[in-house]
């Protein structure tokens, strides 16, 4: 579903990424653990193509997408939740959610958004809210369902943990889980393998732009 082959990424005349070979399988669930700095969030937005590439390949359900635009990953089902949430304050939750159907027209987004409150009810529960009024763990939930509304296939979660409280983080894990069992393809990246040893079918660690398999997992 996504390879990414001897992928380098440089921002303002810096290499971030150095030569990354990651593969996520049909169905699969990958680990991506590195501490902060280590270039998790520069690949995510790599294989997302908000950051380009400067040389390699990132290939998406075996199509090349190394020079397309960030808004073709839609078309082949691709959705992405990152660190910093990215919500629009001043729009609903509701409206925040279906802003990826709104941009690129996906016919199904009724259909798409009854499934998403269906696996997360809570979300439903303050749909008509203002993101700006949500506590940060809550506004992590909708970046999840903003992501699930396009990312029918494969799905990459840049530390959807991080800076949640404990309960929240159990409901995050719960859905994700979910996710895997209904047969998404995940790339899931954290600074530890605190929340997802337990979910992941291999593991990359990234360190300095650099990634290597983990023989352990």
């Amino acid at each position: 579903m996504l390879e990414l082959s001897n992928v380098s990424t440089s921002i303002q005349g810096t290499e971030i990424l150095r030569d990354v070979n990651l593969k996520v399988g049909k169905g699969e669930m990958i680990g991506l653990i590195g501490r902060n700095g280590a270039g998790k969030t520069t690949l995510n937005r790599t294989i997302m193509g908000i950051q380009p590439a400067n040389k390699g390949t990132v290939v998406i359900d075996g199509q090349d997408m190394t020079k397309a635009g960030a808004h073709e990953r839609a078309k082949l089902k691709v959705g992405f939740m990152p660190e910093d949430r990215r919500l629009i304050p001043a729009l609903s939750v509701e409206e925040n959610i279906l802003l990826p159907a709104w941009a690129n027209d996906i016919k199904e987004a009724e259909a798409r958004l009854a499934w998403i409150y269906e696996l997360m009810p809570e979300v439903e529960g303050f749909a008509g809210r203002k993101a700006l009024q949500l506590s940060g763990g809550q506004q992590k939930l909708v970046a999840l369902a903003r992501a699930l509304m396009s990312g029918v296939h494969i799905l990459l979660l840049d530390e959807p943990f991080e800076g949640v409280a404990p309960a929240l983080s159990r409901r995050l894990l719960e859905v994700i889980k979910t996710l895997k069992d209904e047969g998404l393809s995940v790339l899931l990246s954290e600074s530890d393998y605190t929340h997802s040893a337990d979910l992941v079918d291999k593991v990359y660690l990234i360190e300095r732009g650099s990634v290597r398999l983990d023989e352990a997992s």
